[in-house]
């Protein structure tokens, strides 16, 4: 929410700022930020729990989906410069197939948030307005 806008709409550019300061968390003295690989999915996400649409307590769930797991951001030239290369741990992928894979993954993942979303586990009682 701080580094990557979900929505245009004056609700969010307000609303972000609040919920920033409120939960934000400084990355000011860090070489390294770990967090989850976000696509088109987590922006919807995002803008759903903006829009008061998605209770927090499936919020986690939702953002597991599609399992695209974890990416490292590379901060400073200090992490940089620790940065080695593994050459036998490269190797080269079929397109065609992993790229397949990707596709079912995410569709897959779509159609699970879309059914959580409309469920009974999101009661879109403690959405994000209520966490300001």
């Amino acid at each position: 929410m701080k580094h990557r806008p979900a929505a245009d709409s004056k609700r969010y550019r307000l609303l972000s700022e609040k919920f920033i300061e409120k939960y934000g968390i400084s990355t000011e003295g860090y070489d390294v930020i770990k967090g989850w690989r976000a696509n088109a999915s987590y922006f919807y996400i995002a803008k759903a729990f903006v829009r008061d649409e998605i209770d927090v307590d499936i919020l986690e769930e939702l953002l597991a989906l599609g399992g695209l797991g974890i990416q490292y951001c590379v901060k400073s030239v200090r992490a940089y410069e620790h940065l080695v290369e593994v050459p036998d741990g490269l190797f080269s992928v079929e397109f065609a197939m992993y790229n397949e894979k990707y596709n079912i993954r995410d569709i897959m993942a779509r159609e699970t948030m879309r059914n959580l979303i409309e469920s009974d586990k999101n009661k879109v009682t403690n959405v994000f307005s209520t966490l300001l």
